[in-house]
């Protein structure tokens, strides 16, 4: 298999034409990305794949849940995957377990907090429940029965029960990654939650058009850069910790960090005419995103996938960035090229690994050129989900972008969503019991390690 180098002045057109060209080999998945088609037939199978780890619709198990070792925010994550697979496609043989899961997991004030899930809910966690809801009511993704909080009030539930954790007692501002205090790694604020928190405000400031979130995406997006967590040369550093005024950081990056932001700043691009701040730090970030392509042609998790060191939770993160820059094209028309460059290299790379599996079409994780023609080993909700995404993006450019309230979006609001019980920083609604504190100690302090762990394979 050849991987052809995008130069100077390649256009989407010339890269579909060069790798139209590509000797085809006896694929399980066999991959045109030139042609519609093929790409739903591929994304078909992904999609199939992904949906065959889910047992919540089946008698005697929970609607929304995944079974280990996968966290619950993982499931929301999915679902996205599968909102945007029927909008891509038309096919919606899994628009059911969607909303049914997502429905099932709204919690307490419709701000996608059960209470089972206290021992590990993080505001990243919440995030992608949230972006996921707001994903339904952007793409016209059928609403929930009448009674039922409906998509657009469970996105702005999630923003509000976020917004009263803003704390500008330590480091300026910021969310914590996680939401109570008996949580290890509530004093760390990570880049994932408040790059999520600024995604999630840049998305209802457009689809609402109230200012308030505009303003508070704004807010959010300049105090991760300026405490640093953005670096001059635009790379997304992973957290700091509170103690130290978030003086001291991991560096280590991921993609999904870089695909958050990127896509935010595309919605704040959109809403902005395309001029001044956004344009520019928009074209900054997408330049930056060539740190996760292999020689600057094949996506891949440049903290932990060289070494073979992907945690769980690792394996499912190129999804994002494949779909957050798929959206991006579709609000900022001027990334298409440089984009579609990169998903359809990674795509053509990820074709070539879903040969694992008895069925010989189970996908593995990594897609450069030194493992992309035989399956390399790995299976599971995040490789499925990482193929599915590259797949199905490479026809964004060609669909309808997202719906706003005056366009073709027509989900119910509900501007005080999330609030009837929100949790401050500091402050839980529950005592804390000894099984919560032990149960949280072991997830968190589980994460911490595999990070620090991922931080030293990349430092070496």
């Amino acid at each position: 298999m050849r991987f052809f180098a995008l130069g100077k002045g390649t256009t989407w057109a010339t890269v579909s034409l060069l790798l139209s060209t590509v000797t085809k080999f006896s694929l399980a998945i066999d991959l045109d990305v030139t042609d519609d088609d093929s790409i739903k037939a591929a994304a078909k199978i992904a999609a199939q794949g992904l949906v065959n780890y889910y047992h919540g619709n089946e008698p005697g198990q929970i609607a929304g849940n995944l079974p280990q070792p996968y966290y619950w925010w993982e499931c929301g994550a999915m679902f996205g995957a599968l909102i945007d697979y029927w909008y891509y496609t038309g096919d919606d043989q899994f628009n059911q377990i969607v909303i049914d899961g997502m429905l099932h997991q709204v919690g307490t004030d419709n701000a996608f907090m059960p209470p089972n899930q206290t021992q590990s809910l993080g505001n990243d966690d919440q995030s992608f429940w949230g972006i996921a809801a707001m994903m339904a009511a952007e793409r016209g993704f059928p609403n929930p029965p009448a009674g039922s909080p409906q998509w657009l009030a469970l996105a702005q539930g999630v923003f509000n029960s976020q917004a009263v954790r803003w704390e500008s007692a330590t480091c300026g501002g910021g969310l914590r990654w996680q939401i109570f205090s008996f949580n290890n790694g509530y004093d760390y604020k990570n880049t994932i939650s408040n790059g999520c928190f600024f995604h999630l405000g840049a998305r209802l400031a457009r689809y609402t058009g109230n200012q308030t979130y505009f303003d508070w995406a704004e807010k959010a997006y300049k105090w991760v850069q300026g405490v640093g967590l953005i670096s001059s040369d635009y790379k997304f550093y992973d957290g700091a910790n509170v103690a130290g005024n978030c003086t001291t950081m991991d560096k280590i990056q991921w993609t999904y960090n870089g695909g958050v932001f990127l896509s935010g700043a595309a919605f704040m691009y959109n809403m902005t005419n395309g001029t001044g701040y956004w344009a520019d730090e928009l074209g900054a970030i997408l330049e930056a995103q060539k740190v996760y392509f292999q020689n600057e042609k094949i996506m891949y998790e440049v903290a932990c996938e060289p070494y073979g060191m992907c945690n769980v939770d690792q394996r499912s993160f190129k999804a994002y960035l494949a779909r957050w820059m798929g959206l991006t094209t579709q609000l900022a028309s001027f990334t298409t090229n440089t984009i579609m460059g990169y998903l359809a290299q990674s795509a053509t790379g990820a074709a070539a690994n879903c040969i694992g599996g008895t069925n010989k079409q189970t996908c593995g994780g990594r897609w450069t050129p030194d493992v992309a023609t035989k399956w390399d080993g790995n299976f599971g909700v995040g490789e499925q989900m990482t193929a599915l995404e590259i797949f199905q993006n490479l026809l964004a450019p060609k669909s309808f972008p997202p719906c706003t309230a005056t366009t073709c979006g027509n989900s119910t609001g509900d501007p005080n969503a999330g609030t009837g019980n929100a949790i401050q920083t500091g402050k839980t609604n529950k005592p804390a019991t000894t099984g919560d504190r032990v149960g949280a100690g072991f997830l968190t302090t589980l994460c911490l390690g595999l990070l620090l762990g991922g931080t030293y394979w990349l430092v070496i």
